[in-house]
């Protein structure tokens, strides 16, 4: 008699013991999966502030780089280009040549005589020789010259406006002790010019 009661008991235990088994087995599928879904949450909310950082970052620099454009665009309105030569392939004296005499050209123009020129071609403290050589020819001035103040003014002016760039360095005037209307000037100029 106990084996036939526990029969009719069996099929609810064993449908019971297959439910628990169902249902644990749910149970971890639910726990993986709800772990799995928290995991990729915190993946995308990690991946989404980079995001937000990388696009604050993509934004600074594409500022940075309008700021640099602008800049460059600006700064090129307002630069003056570089002496080029007739012909390339030259050597240092030979490319600045033509700039020179258009500074001689000046000089003359206004009068203004010219006592001594000390040249120094491609200086290696300049920064245009140290860092593009290749690209550009440098020649620095020393002149010592002798004018009036109202000559040497205009020399100034217009080299001020002369169409290429250029470098005025030092301007040492002293009167001349005998009659002060004359002046004796120790000019310092460099003058630049592309390779080609």
């Amino acid at each position: 008699m106990d084996k036939e009661k526990l029969r009719q008991f069996a099929v609810p235990i064993i449908l019971v013991a297959v439910a628990f088994l169902a249902f644990l087995k749910l149970g971890m599928g639910i726990y993986t999966n709800v772990t799995e879904i928290m995991n990729q949450k915190q993946t995308y909310e990690t991946k989404s502030q980079e995001l937000k950082e990388n696009k604050a970052k993509l934004e600074k620099i594409r500022r940075q780089k309008a700021e640099e454009a602008r800049k460059m665009a600006a700064l090129e309105a307002n630069s003056k280009p570089f002496y080029k030569p007739v012909i390339s392939g030259m050597d240092t004296e030979a490319v600045i040549a033509g700039e020179f005499a258009e500074i001689l050209q000046l000089i003359r123009a206004n009068r203004i005589k010219v006592r001594s020129i000390k040249y120094d071609y491609d200086p290696q403290d300049d920064n245009f020789v140290k860092n593009a050589g290749s690209t550009y020819k440098v020649a620095r001035l020393n002149m010592e010259m002798i004018a009036n103040y109202m000559n040497f003014n205009n020399f100034m002016k217009e080299l001020y406006k002369h169409e290429h760039f250029l470098d005025i360095q030092s301007v040492e005037i002293v009167p001349y002790r005998k009659n002060k209307q004359i002046l004796l000037i120790n000019f310092k100029l460099k003058l630049y010019s592309t390779s080609q």
